[in-house]
């Protein structure tokens, strides 16, 4: 699996580590050093079933500075992604990518459920409460 995080997000690094915990085996990727591309980006929103919109970091700085809680609504898929590919700041973390699962966000209790028992599919009712 590939860890995507923010080194210094306390919400990061309370999911690495209970990914260490839980004996998960991941690559870590710095979400800032290596953003991800709008190619990834595709991938893992039609995986996770999740709408585009769930990958921003709305509690940002980047996000509020720039308005997008009001621009969003009004931009193509096209021009989210490419907004999302340009600054790793603008992405919600951390993000969980397996081959086929990806979660957003760290909230434990669905981040146990979609891992249990070498489950990798989180199925859709699991993706909502993510």
């Amino acid at each position: 699996m590939l860890f995507i995080a923010y080194p210094k997000c306390s919400t990061c690094q309370k999911a690495r580590k209970w990914l260490e915990a839980s004996g998960a085996a991941f690559d870590a990727r710095d979400i800032k050093e290596d953003r991800p591309t709008i190619d990834e980006l595709e991938r893992w929103r039609r995986l996770s079933g999740l709408p585009l919109k769930r990958f921003f970091n709305t509690s940002g700085r980047l996000y509020k500075e720039l308005g997008l809680k009001d621009k969003l609504p009004a931009m193509s898929e096209a021009e989210q992604l490419s907004l999302l590919a340009s600054d790793g700041m603008l992405v919600k973390r951390p993000i969980l990518v397996g081959e086929d699962l990806v979660l957003v966000g760290f909230r434990q209790d669905a981040w146990e459920a979609a891992l249990s028992n070498g489950r990798t599919d989180p199925g859709p009712r699991e993706i909502e409460r993510l």
